[in-house]
């Protein structure tokens, strides 16, 4: 499943109803559930169980103890938070805690509760708290089997990122454009399976590209202000993060990025459809989501719909009707309006022709 039909299935699910995401490490676990906190507008609370022993699921306390005459536990601060207010409480990494951990982690799914308080009654989680739990799978992780008395009392998802979601998400959290458009025209290179290759390589993955980005701006190496140059340090960093293979090809798009095709050589009729004749589907993809981008923002001139027009329609087939598509839900009624009387009636015969085939 990708992370936006989780997200839309999270926040609708009855807040009771425990979530599960299985998948590898990197694949964007964590953000799905940093995304469902945000849609419901709830606090955030990621709960690593990996790092956890038996007290960090409370320790006795004397002080209360003594006053009621008999035994009682301090719970941690994150489980009381929960219980206090509604949140949504992540427990990572499930299935490599120990298994006192995993035991009062089943608590929580199970009941909704964990701890005893001086009159016997556990302490429950406030009801519109939501539980989301996260675990490791694949031969490359050391993990536990998950109960299954524990597995039955989720909602369970194995999650499948696609770059398309990744994308979406690096635009809106303002990641570097030039690293976003690499991705978009390379992506083989966005995620590598660790099982597919030696044990101990470093390899791709949503996540790494995340650190990539944020390093590479916080030693002020972002790709877009170094684009058409190749700082000595941009290859180790980028290898540290996602491989031989990915930083390679990474750095030589940087390095000779002023030879990429902008939004503007198109609307401007600089590049033309029979320029990207030989070029691969992702590139000519990429390019199309460049001037989708630019036309969400800015009101396109005539002459600019004009060479927009040609080019799409030069392109023609996938390319004609996905432009289209997502210039219809960029919200910029003027650009919407002029395109569709220029390639309106060509995009509905190239669905009909498309039905035809299909048939």
């Amino acid at each position: 499943m990708d992370i936006r039909t989780l997200k839309t299935i999270a926040t609708t699910l009855p807040p009771h109803i425990a979530i599960l995401m299985q998948g590898p490490t990197g694949v964007g676990k964590s953000f799905a559930a940093r995304a469902v906190a945000k849609e419901l507008g709830l606090p955030y609370i990621d709960v690593r169980g990996s790092t956890m022993d038996e007290s960090d699921m409370g320790i006795p306390d004397l002080e209360k103890s003594k006053e009621a005459g008999c035994y009682t536990k301090m719970l941690p601060s994150w489980y009381v938070r929960a219980c206090r207010e509604p949140v949504v409480l992540m427990l990572d990494e499930a299935n490599r805690s120990l298994p006192q951990v995993m035991q009062g982690f089943f608590q929580i799914v199970l009941d909704r509760e964990l701890g005893n308080g001086p009159d016997g009654e556990a302490y429950r989680l406030h009801p519109e708290t939501r539980v989301i739990a996260a675990v490791n799978v694949g031969n490359e992780y050391d993990v536990n089997e998950m109960d299954p008395a524990l597995l039955r009392r989720f909602w369970v998802t194995e999650i499948e990122p696609t770059v398309t979601n990744w994308i979406e998400w690096a635009k809106e959290a303002e990641l570097d454009s030039v690293l976003i458009e690499f991705i978009q025209q390379n992506p083989e290179h966005w995620r590598v399976d660790p099982a597919a290759v030696e044990s101990g390589t470093v390899c791709p993955n949503p996540a790494s590209w995340h650190r990539l980005n944020d390093s590479l701006v916080h030693m002020t190496m972002a790709p877009a202000a170094t684009a058409g140059s190749q700082p000595d340090l941009i290859y180790p960093i980028a290898r540290g993060f996602v491989g031989t293979e990915a930083a390679i090809a990474f750095v030589d798009f940087v390095k000779n990025y002023e030879r990429q095709i902008s939004a503007e050589d198109i609307l401007s009729g600089k590049t033309k459809a029979e320029d990207l004749e030989n070029v691969e589907a992702s590139v000519k993809m990429a390019v199309l989501d460049k001037v989708v981008d630019y036309a969400t923002e800015n009101k396109l001139k005539a002459k600019e719909c004009k060479a927009l027009a040609a080019f799409t329609l030069g392109l023609g087939g996938e390319f004609l009707f996905n432009t289209w598509t997502k210039l219809s839900s960029c919200g910029h009624m003027e650009n919407i309006r002029a395109m569709h009387k220029l390639i309106g009636k060509d995009v509905v015969k190239a669905v009909q022709a498309a039905r035809q085939l299909a048939k």
